[in-house]
């Protein structure tokens, strides 16, 4: 398991944007970056290398910070893909289990879907898988370990309103069970800030 470099709140005050959505982000009330000058940090006007950066970092981020070894081997699949490359890329990047476990709502982040995932509590297709990088094909069916179901952490987040359920994720809440219909395309993921996945392509392909 990677160890997560920074913690998700500074990722937030970074991009000086809310990426998750969530309530209880400082930077809901303090929208400049963190550390000890960020409040006098001037935002100057971004060259494009710094926009396609910015882009890049805020959707590796959004994934739970994933390491840009695995986020470059993403792109370069995405790339060798048919069709357009940033669609793929977000295609690919959904179809991470840890990825399909958030969106279904078994847990309130994607950083705890990380670790429910490495610490063996979901099942594809009756069967362990910990890889939270393991990629869903359409059909899979993946559901909480029995053991795992009473889990306050569970519990609590299928019955939180914060997040609705995307149309290519179905979901059995009483059977703590999902199955992941379709590959989505960009449009649908519901992604509480803009995303711009065709800077990230224009990033790794200068």
């Amino acid at each position: 398991m990677s160890k997560r470099q920074s913690a998700k709140y500074k990722i937030d005050r970074r991009m000086g944007e809310n990426i998750w959505g969530r309530p209880k982000s400082p930077v809901n009330k303090r929208s400049y970056p963190p550390g000890q000058h960020g409040a006098n940090a001037r935002r100057g006007k971004m060259s494009d290398f710094g926009t396609q950066l910015r882009a890049k970092q805020k959707l590796k981020g959004y994934y739970g910070n994933i390491t840009e070894k695995q986020f470059r081997k993403t792109y370069d699949q995405a790339t060798r893909m048919k069709g357009d490359a940033s669609e793929n890329l977000i295609g690919l990047l959904e179809r991470r289990l840890d990825a399909v476990v958030y969106r279904s709502k078994f847990v309130p982040t994607v950083f705890a879907a990380r670790q429910f995932v490495n610490h063996g509590h979901v099942l594809v297709n009756g069967k362990k898988v910990n890889i939270p990088s393991y990629r869903c094909k359409e059909g899979d069916v993946v559901e909480v370990r029995e053991k795992s179901r009473t889990m306050a952490l569970v519990l609590e987040a299928l019955e939180s309103s914060e997040r609705e359920i995307p149309d290519y994720i179905s979901v059995d809440p009483k059977g703590m069970q999902a199955t992941f219909v379709r590959t989505p395309s960009f449009d649908e993921v519901p992604y509480p800030v803009q995303m711009e996945p065709n800077l990230t392509v224009e990033f790794y392909s200068r």
